[in-house]
């Protein structure tokens, strides 16, 4: 694979990067944040399944996505960097994944490993996944037991279904239909993937409907897949197996999930007007502009439109005095990666904000939870977990302080780099390094718009 990538630090190696971000003055400029996380990932693995070339503008070059373009290769697809953010992909087919010959390791990306254990399960090869110390910890039972019962064997696996894993894929996958215990992208991807090579309709049913990256891949990439609503919040998504994937290009949108970083940032600095070029609005991953309006963000929509069947827009954000309010547990899946820094616009807003059904939040690259009420405390902000649900109580004068302790967690280490941009002592963080995973350009963008971060 030829990737001469500007991000290619070691994940989690290193010396820990401590950063403070000081009280700034305001946010200005127009900036595009890089490639959306998932629809990368995504791209380069329907690339690799598909017939042909794939070519794909706009990817993001983080660690993870990277992690995932080695994993491709080391599976038979070609894999070129033709210059930034522009890739292409030589497909094998739905049925010529070559056996790997070393371990595949994802670094920190539960999305690239949990989406290429499913593309492998429908394929007649045996491969090894790993990542860093914190993706070890994360659990994977969730993805193996829809794959068991489609015919594949965990050769190895750590203790609690762990990583590092061995799975051999099946020569003859059968075809699933499964309900999601809870809402994730994640397992249903990994389900529809392994569903490519199955004769017959691979049918997930969500009570509460996430991200739909995958079933909109799968039809932009040939595949018959259809959707429909399944109770008051969820749907049945419906594969038919047996596709020939054909090659296909892939413009990939700014990331919304990059892109609440400076957008919560140019919320709380006042005299702050800041736009967000390109970024993806899709209705599963708003569910933060949603909240934050209702909180009473100046976020204005400018020259919305369709790319690469994505809906994408422009945003012009300024500073905004914000109000508390209760987020619902079924917009959770629509913004399940901005909660950290949701909570950090809640430290700046009057009255409480009650954040509900987080459970998810517990299984990410920390259990983010606990990380964000642990930084909440030690910037002096009152909170309380209760349960899944966290309660903030703002105020227009928030402390800062530091350090706040990041947990190996790139969202937790911006999402408070952010705080200390409005607090009135600033606030240190212990370790910025993996903010590479999947912002690489994060401080010096900020920086950029006027942001004071010392690293």
């Amino acid at each position: 694979m030829s990737t001469a990538s500007p991000a290619s630090a070691a994940h989690g190696e290193g010396a820990p990067v401590p950063a403070t971000a000081l009280a700034s003055g305001p946010l200005n400029g127009r900036v595009r944040v890089p490639g959306d996380k998932s629809v990368s990932h995504r791209a380069l693995i329907f690339g690799l399944f598909a017939d042909g070339v794939t070519e794909i503008t706009g990817l993001l070059e983080g660690e993870d996505v990277l992690n995932t373009a080695k994993a491709c290769a080391a599976l038979g697809a070609r894999v070129e960097r033709l210059g930034e953010g522009h890739w292409r992909v030589a497909g094998v087919g739905p049925r010529g994944l070559s056996a790997p010959d070393a371990v595949l390791d994802f670094g920190n990306s539960g999305t690239g490993v949990r989406l290429m254990m499913g593309a492998v399960a429908g394929q007649p090869v045996r491969a090894t996944f790993d990542g860093d110390a914190s993706l070890r910890r994360r659990p994977m039972r969730r993805v193996l037991d829809p794959l068991r019962q489609m015919g594949v064997e965990v050769v190895a696996e750590a203790e609690g279904g762990r990583l590092p894993l061995t799975l051999k894929g099946s020569v003859a996958p059968t075809a699933l239909t499964y309900e999601t215990p809870v809402p994730s992208a994640q397992v249903k991807s990994a389900v529809l993937l392994a569903g490519i090579g199955a004769p017959g309709s691979t049918v997930v049913i969500e009570r509460e409907a996430t991200r739909d990256h995958t079933e909109r891949m799968l039809a932009h990439f040939g595949a018959q897949v259809s959707v429909e609503p399944h109770g008051p919040h969820g749907r049945r998504v419906t594969l038919e197996g047996g596709a020939r994937l054909k090659g296909a290009p892939v413009a990939v949108p700014a990331d919304p999930s990059s892109a609440a970083f400076p957008l919560v940032a140019a919320l709380l600095v006042p005299g702050s007007d800041v736009i967000l070029t390109d970024v993806m609005m899709n209705p599963f991953r708003t569910g933060l502009i949603t909240t934050l309006k209702e909180m009473g963000a100046d976020i204005a929509t400018l020259a919305e439109r369709s790319e690469g069947g994505e809906s994408v827009a422009d945003l012009r954000v300024r500073h905004s005095r914000l109000k508390g309010v209760e987020v619902p547990a079924h917009r959770a899946p629509s913004m399940i990666d901005e909660y950290p820094v949701l909570a950090v616009a809640a430290a700046f807003a009057e009255g409480e904000t009650v954040m509900r059904g987080l459970a998810e939040l517990r299984v990410k690259e920390s259990d983010r939870l606990a990380a964000v009420a642990d930084g909440l405390g030690v910037c002096g902000i009152p909170h309380r977990v209760k349960g899944d649900d966290l309660i903030v109580t703002g105020s227009a004068s928030v402390r800062g302080g530091g350090p706040v302790k990041t947990h190996m967690d790139h969202r937790i280490a911006m999402a408070f780099l952010v705080l200390g941009l409005a607090a009135k002592e600033g606030v240190s963080v212990d370790d910025v390094s993996f903010i590479a995973t999947s912002f690489p350009s994060f401080l010096p963008m900020m920086r950029a718009l006027g942001a004071e971060i010392l690293a």
